[in-house]
């Protein structure tokens, strides 16, 4: 049995980062059955959630846990893609964790209520007379990681244009079909529905959401895989 270490539902959607939804959705995918449990990041080979325990293997990282998945259970998450579209896949899966999730982490973690309502709760067990240091101190740490990549160098302003030619790209890519593909999901719709309903969850208020809400296909996209791979989630769909 895959022991699949994560989050847990927070903060509006059904986990709390959009990597452990990712792998996640791409088990549901592939009908491997696995138990999820709760974990923290230091309890990770690499410091990060997600990873899993396959009788006895730990595999850190959604993208080396979905080539081990696929490589031991003869899975194929893009079967019945062409050899361009599996290169499409993969630049539309860079482009939304090497670009659009940094948008969304932004909204999350610097805008300070968003932040103070959010995140900084994962620091209540800490004792009151250092909690305040802790908070300022984790949040720091976060903004020092994304101004290592780029977006916490931008305006508020900067960050969602930025967001938005991501979302408009996505929009296209999407088109009419159901899923990025056609009428089935594949592998890179897994992490572009963590990324949506991730921002688009009405726990948190930022203008990346609202921009995003602008999209209707992409919403109604998010929703779609929402019911599909998580039917028991009470989805609150923007209005």
């Amino acid at each position: 049995m895959i022991i699949l270490h994560g989050s847990m539902p927070m903060f509006g959607v059904p986990e709390y980062s959009p990597f452990v939804t990712k792998t996640e959705v791409q088990l549901k995918m592939m009908g491997v059955p696995y138990q999820k449990v709760t974990a923290m990041p230091d309890d990770s080979p690499k410091g990060q959630v997600p990873f899993i325990d396959d009788d006895g293997t730990r595999i850190a990282d959604s993208y080396f846990i979905r080539e081990h998945l696929e490589k031991k259970y003869g899975k194929d998450l893009d079967a019945g893609l062409g050899k361009r579209e599996r290169a499409e896949a993969w630049a539309i899966e860079r482009m939304l964790e090497n670009h659009f999730c940094g948008a969304v982490a932004h909204a999350r973690w610097l805008i300070d209520e968003n932040y103070r309502k959010g995140p900084a709760h994962f620091l209540d067990g800490v004792p009151e007379e250092a909690r305040e240091e802790a908070i300022e101190g984790l949040q720091n740490e976060v903004r020092q990681g994304l101004r290592a990549i780029g977006i916490a160098r931008h305006t508020d302003e900067e960050v969602v244009a930025l967001g938005a030619r991501s979302l408009d790209a996505l929009e296209v890519l999407l088109g009419d079909k159901p899923y990025l593909f056609g009428d089935k999901p594949v592998g890179v719709d897994a992490i572009a529905f963590a990324l949506l309903s991730g921002i688009l969850s009405p726990f948190f208020d930022s203008p990346l959401r609202r921009c995003t809400e602008g999209y209707p296909t992409l919403v109604a996209y998010a929703a779609r895989m929402m019911r599909q791979f998580y039917p028991e989630f009470p989805w609150e769909a923007p209005r």
